[in-house]
């Protein structure tokens, strides 16, 4: 199960639009996307679990890929959230 540690650079971090960007990104993928920021670990696929995480700008969040094409997969979330996530 990949995984790795990014800082959000977006300005809003992961509120509202940034959320629902990520979400999205999330379920075009087939296996499971959870983000995990200190001890609590969300459903990446799910807007609002992702918005209960409370995401800043310049917290480290940890985005964990499981299933088919999971490098892949968190190869791709991950240079999102280092885009900016489309901001």
């Amino acid at each position: 199960m990949p995984s790795q540690t990014v800082t959000l650079h977006n300005p809003t971090g992961l509120h509202a639009r940034p959320a629902r960007v990520f979400a999205k990104a999330a379920k075009e993928y087939d296996g499971d996307v959870q983000l995990r920021k200190d001890d609590n670990t969300v459903n990446a696929k799910s807007t609002l679990s992702v918005l209960t995480l409370d995401c800043h700008q310049g917290d480290q969040i940890e985005v964990i890929v499981e299933g088919d094409g999971a490098q892949e997969a968190l190869d791709d979330l991950v240079k999102l959230i280092e885009d900016g996530l489309g901001e």
